[in-house]
């Protein structure tokens, strides 16, 4: 069959890896010159499935309220007038239960463990290198308050079986001996040792590039127009250039923007742009440097270590398709460094980034089949696209070409919100 893949992120660069090994023709749309030049350009750079943790959680309206007076919050909300961010915001804060909150970790932790193992083998057939490192992860603890309420994600981690150390601070530092430079306090961590770190966007290029040179036909510079629709199924993708492209079967994986896409087939998918920052920094002493990845459990900032390079990404602000590079969050991203490896790296020289990553209200990624026979999704996966890419395209190419998927999968596709 020919399939055609509309987005060329990490998400829909892997959807098209796997569908060729299935043997189907692929031909790929979007709207950049390149592979990876939005989303996935500058992420955080951790795979880390056990910490795929929904932000929409128990006692986050009450934080979110709090976070509005302070300079250096994890998440902000600028409204836009746009009435459907605040319907998803509506509907982020309904799935704001421990109810919700465990069945949501659950589906994002099953995902995302399925595709660092779908990673894992990937890396092994192609041999493609992205700055990797398998050094596990370190969730980082300021407060008691947090070492004592990662009990309940622990709960998850123990019924999927996700090795995991609960330490203490000789712990931490034991884990990241860099870390005893730094200039904060903190109390403890949560250690996943099966967790890795990699360049995104150069994951993407090379896997790209390895693709196309096996018959992967790339189209950029090319802004979809509009999804042409019989009654039940999709006819072609009409370009702005006046350009048609048809196949057998399609695949939306246009991020941020698959909401609008979706709208106009009559599909509900509330995905919405959560934007997030991120900077880049040369190691400047390799010993006070992050072995691997931390995440910053007060600011929701990870800190990742490349071969000669730090990347510093977090944070989210629910502002609408708004690209702007505000400083503020950039003097957040310098002050967790500076606190945490503060004789790492030369901040003077540093790449300040933003991108806006495909969120829904639940935090699980929409993946599966749709009302249209020939049309499937994968999308929606807010800051856990890296993560959850190998896994959520293995799953789709499996779905497919009439596979039986490796996983549960029933209740990752779109229907789950015109059932709820």
């Amino acid at each position: 069959m020919h399939i055609v893949v509309m987005g060329a992120g990490v998400i829909g660069t892997t959807t098209a890896y796997y569908l060729l090994k299935e043997g189907h023709e692929v031909t790929v749309i979007d709207r950049q010159l390149g592979v990876a030049l939005e989303t996935s350009f500058a992420n955080a750079g951790q795979i880390s499935p056990g910490y795929a943790s929904p932000w929409a959680a128990p006692g986050i309206p009450l934080k979110a309220f709090k976070w509005l007076f302070q300079h250096h919050a994890p998440l902000s909300v600028r409204l836009t007038g746009d009435m459907y961010q605040y319907h998803w915001m509506v509907r982020m804060l309904a799935e704001c239960n421990i109810h919700r909150y465990k069945i949501n970790k659950e589906r994002m932790v099953r995902l995302s463990e399925y595709s660092r193992d779908c990673l894992n083998d990937l890396r092994k057939e192609t041999g493609i290198y992205y700055e990797e490192r398998q050094l596990g992860t370190l969730q980082l603890f300021r407060k008691e308050q947090q070492l004592e309420s990662a009990e309940k994600d622990i709960e998850v981690l123990k019924a999927e079986g996700v090795p995991y150390e609960l330490l203490d601070k000789k712990g931490v530092i034991a884990a990241e001996p860099a870390l005893i430079q730094a200039t904060t306090d903190f109390v403890g961590g949560l250690r996943l040792p099966n967790d890795q770190t990699g360049d995104c966007q150069k994951f993407t290029t090379e896997l790209a590039d390895l693709i196309a040179k096996q018959g992967v036909n790339f189209v950029f510079d090319a802004a979809i127009q509009s999804v042409e629709k019989d009654i039940d199924k999709i006819k072609g993708v009409l370009l702005q250039n006046g350009q048609k492209i048809t196949g057998d079967m399609y695949v939306m994986a246009t991020g941020s923007f698959s909401h609008q896409m979706l709208k106009q087939l009559d599909i509900d998918a509330p995905v919405y742009p959560l934007k997030g920052y991120s900077i880049t920094t040369g190691i400047s002493n390799p010993e006070l440097s992050p072995l691997s990845t931390i995440f910053d459990e007060t600011y929701k900032i990870a800190l990742t270590r490349f071969d000669e390079r730090i990347r510093v990404g977090g944070m989210a602000e629910i502002s609408g398709f708004d690209y702007t590079l505000n400083p503020q969050r950039k003097d957040t991203l310098f002050m967790v460094l500076q606190q945490l490896f503060p004789l790492a790296s030369d901040i003077t020289r540093a790449d300040f980034w933003t991108g806006l990553r495909p969120a829904t209200p639940d935090g699980t990624p929409i993946v599966g089949g749709t009302k249209y026979k020939n049309l499937f999704t994968n999308t929606g996966h807010g800051t856990l696209g890296w993560t959850m890419s190998c896994g959520s395209a293995k799953l789709l190419a499996d779905i497919i070409s009439k596979k039986t998927p490796q996983i549960k999968a029933d209740d990752l596709n779109v229907s789950r919100y015109t059932l709820a």
